[in-house]
């Protein structure tokens, strides 16, 4: 069963905040002044016309009003089941005084000018940034659209505006009775000039903020009108499959297609760079072709290369390497006292969304289209110009819901290749990716190498605090223009430079160890974050330990004037029953703190692990205070989402490389949790006013060290290699001694699981 308090009204101001809370608020200031601030915005309106085929109403890029009555919402934030389109909807709808129910959403067109995140600095849906960027320009889109519309009312009836009132797009004059609706009034309103500054509701006056709401695509969802990417047809349409090469980096060599043109179905194969496809008149057939090409491949440089030798060279950096500064507070040398230190050690990630990879392009001579569920329509624009030659006007992106971004698709790679093979032939091309070639051509969550260490005074308390991440850069790779002047990337350093802790001495560093060239790198839900809360809150269990103290004790002597991460930490704890009662042999209770992408979370697990090392998750609190809630429903599906997702990254997945090549190949080999492994969660939200912040990706964030401090509980055994090793948590190692013994010869495939128990043993 989940539990939700639900936000109340706080004592902060958010219609006229004060100068210091607007330095404090940081990029969603930057946010609405980068759009200029409301006469700016309300100036789109002709592109916005432009955009949506000249409506009757368009006072701005977000909002459409028609004489027939139609209420659209168009949505700058792609929707891949985080819920951004309930939730930019619910703040435009609430200042337009419409409900959910009346209105339909639409996905932006590719365009920066009217739909750029300046949170992220290109049009892109990413880093928990959609409500935090859309809290002020979204609610001041759909408060202008409304002004106006009174307004029109007004001048019909002659009367002051300050006279009517609106409820669900009715404009009624309170003393005489009279009302219009929105679709009577769309063609008066836009003959009037928009407002400099158009009046937002007070909090307690709010409908729909707040509120638990249905999203606006589930019916779609549940009776399957709503398409995805992968779902689109259009006329004369024929299916590719590709395969690039396996090796990363690597080079098409020869291709014989004898046995695939032989196949039904198929109708041509086309060569690229590093890749071939087939095209076929189904998938089928493509997939059939593909698989009967005999093909040679240039591997290229990465020939040799190997996790093992990865981590080899960032363990050689770190200790070597230059290190960039990113946070430092007192003097860490010279601190007398007990030292502990540690080592952690992160895999590469692989996104493998529900929905892989998948494209429809018709290149034409005089224009280009593609139908695509992309994180950043923009650069798809570019990319296709970039191929085809065609002006960015002759390039139109229609964008689509998506089955899971992940930050997969923040990267437009599979929408260049598709836009690359469809130039050569004269008809639409679906580009389809298999879950073997998305998992193999992924762009990678880098690996991460950290080393931490800290300096205890008599108490156990931390007075000096070091803590150094080895690893590539994604952000060098995606906006270098956006690196620090020192050469940091921030978020190499999130929720490590940040710590909810009040430590005296401290000093954060990066050293950057870029992956080998054709080995690509992206965000993976929760970005820099996820690699570093477990790695903190591990080492502050760590601490907690060698100082003989509770784990939650030990974190509340800590976190000093932090009183939205004491609020999280004390609600989680005692929801969970922490400290009430022994637990059995073998289980465990883990706790993790942190505050990232704005919000402040707190998570318990219990966890029961086997005596032969198997690990059953029996229960999961939440407790998080993200600010102003706008649904808690989608509050608490992200958590519990995010949480899962997580999990199933420390239980199961890295991806390992090979020769050069990625091992893993699907979902028997690159587990996700199953429904029967998913513990119960719970979801308390601290009831908050202040300025919201991002939920997306926060619960992975949490889920890898709360799980890891659980079983650290139940066993003894600290975790510091994802993923998990369960021969590391078997309670009795000299049985597996006993069964090594009783096998004399060599057992086929299990040469590395034997070598790993010896070990162990």
């Amino acid at each position: 069963m989940t539990h939700r308090i639900h936000p109340v009204e706080a004592d902060t101001d958010l219609q006229d905040p004060s100068r210091r809370e607007l330095l404090k608020r940081g990029g969603l200031v930057v946010a609405f002044m980068w759009l200029g601030g409301a006469s700016r915005v309300w100036g789109l309106a002709d592109n916005a016309r432009i955009d949506a085929g000249h409506p009757q109403f368009a006072p701005n890029a977000y909002v459409r009003i028609g004489s027939d009555g139609s209420v659209q919402l168009v949505m700058p934030s792609i929707e891949m089941g985080q819920g951004a389109y309930t939730g930019q909807a619910t703040l435009l709808a609430e200042e337009l005084d419409v409900g959910l129910d009346q209105i339909t959403v639409e996905h932006a067109p590719a365009n920066r000018k009217l739909y750029a995140n300046p949170l992220l600095g290109d049009q892109a849906t990413g880093g928990s940034t959609t409500i935090r960027y859309c809290w002020t320009t979204m609610r001041n889109a759909g408060a202008a659209a409304r002004s106006m519309l009174v307004s029109a009312a007004a001048q019909r009836w002659k009367v002051d505006p300050s006279q009517c009132t609106v409820s669900r797009g009715l404009v009624t004059h309170a003393p005489t009775g009279r009302t219009l609706r929105y679709a009577e009034l769309a063609d008066a309103a836009a003959k009037l000039p928009p407002p400099d500054k158009a009046p937002l509701k007070d909090p307690g006056n709010f409908q729909l903020i707040g509120k638990p709401m249905r999203r606006v695509d589930t019916p779609g969802k549940v009776d399957g009108t709503l398409p995805f990417g992968i779902d689109i047809r259009v006329p004369g349409m024929k299916v590719a499959t590709v395969q690039a090469s396996p090796t990363l980096g690597g080079r098409l060599g020869s291709v014989d297609d004898t046995r695939a043109r032989a196949i039904p179905g198929v109708l041509k194969v086309v060569k690229l760079d590093n890749a071939v496809a087939v095209i076929g008149e189904h998938f089928w057939a493509a997939k059939q072709g593909l698989e009967a090409l005999d093909i040679t491949w240039n591997p290229g440089a990465n020939a040799n290369f190997t996790t093992e030798q990865l981590f080899q060279d960032m363990a050689h950096a770190s200790e070597h390497g230059t290190p960039i500064l990113g946070r430092e507070v007192g003097h860490v040398d010279g601190v007398s006292g007990k030292t502990i230190s540690a080592t952690y050690q992160l895999p590469m990630l692989a996104h493998t969304t529900m929905e892989p990879l998948n494209t429809v392009v018709h290149v034409r001579p005089d224009a280009c289209e593609i139908w695509v569920g992309t994180q950043v329509p923009a650069r798809c624009v570019d990319v296709a110009t970039k191929i085809t030659g065609l002006p960015a006007e002759r390039i139109t992106v229609h964008n689509q819901y998506m089955g899971g971004g992940f930050g997969r698709r923040l990267f437009e790679d599979s929408v260049e290749q598709a836009v690359a093979i469809a130039k050569q032939v004269d008809y639409p091309v679906k580009v389809i990716w298999t879950r073997e070639e998305d998992i193999a051509q992924d762009r990678f969550r880098p690996a991460y190498y950290d080393r931490i260490s800290a300096t205890l005074d008599g108490q156990g308390k931390p007075v000096a605090w070091t803590h150094r991440t080895t690893g590539a850069s994604v952000l060098a790779v995606f906006a270098p223009g956006a690196m620090g002047k020192n050469g940091l990337d921030p978020d190499l350093v999130e929720c490590a430079a940040d710590i909810p802790y009040a430590i005296p001495n401290m000093r954060v560093d990066w050293v950057r160890h870029d992956m080998p060239a054709g080995v690509p790198v992206g965000w993976w839900r929760g970005v820099g974050p996820t690699h570093n809360v477990f790695v903190v809150e591990s080492f502050v269990d760590e601490l907690a330990h060698a100082a003989g103290k509770d784990p939650v004790a030990y974190r509340r002597d800590m976190i000093g004037d932090n009183p939205r991460a004491r609020a999280v930490l004390e609600l989680a704890v005692q929801k969970a029953g922490w400290g009430q009662g022994t637990l059995p042999a073998r289980h465990g209770r883990g706790v993790a703190l942190a505050a990232p992408f704005g919000s402040f979370l707190c998570v318990v697990m219990d966890v029961e692990v086997s005596p032969q090392g198997e690990i059953r998750m029996t229960r999961a609190v939440a407790a998080v205070d993200c600010g102003t809630v706008i649904n808690p429903n989608t509050v608490e599906a992200q958590i519990q989402g995010g949480l899962v997702f997580g999990w199933s990254a420390a239980l199961y997945s890295g991806i390992t490389l090979k020769g050069g090549a990625v091992e893993q190949r699907n979902f028997n080999d690159y587990r996700v949790l199953r429904l029967n492994e998913t513990p119960p969660i719970e979801v308390y939200i601290v009831p908050s006013k202040e300025q919201p912040g991002g939920i997306g990706e926060t619960g992975t964030v949490m889920a890898m060290p709360s799980l890891s401090n659980a079983i650290f509980a139940a066993t003894g055994v600290r975790l510091r290699t994802l993923p998990i090793d369960t021969a590391a948590l078997v309670q009795d190692k000299s049985a597996l001694k006993s069964v090594l013994s009783a096998v004399s010869e060599p057992v086929p495939g299990l040469d590395d699981i034997a070598a790993k128990v010896r070990s162990l043993a």
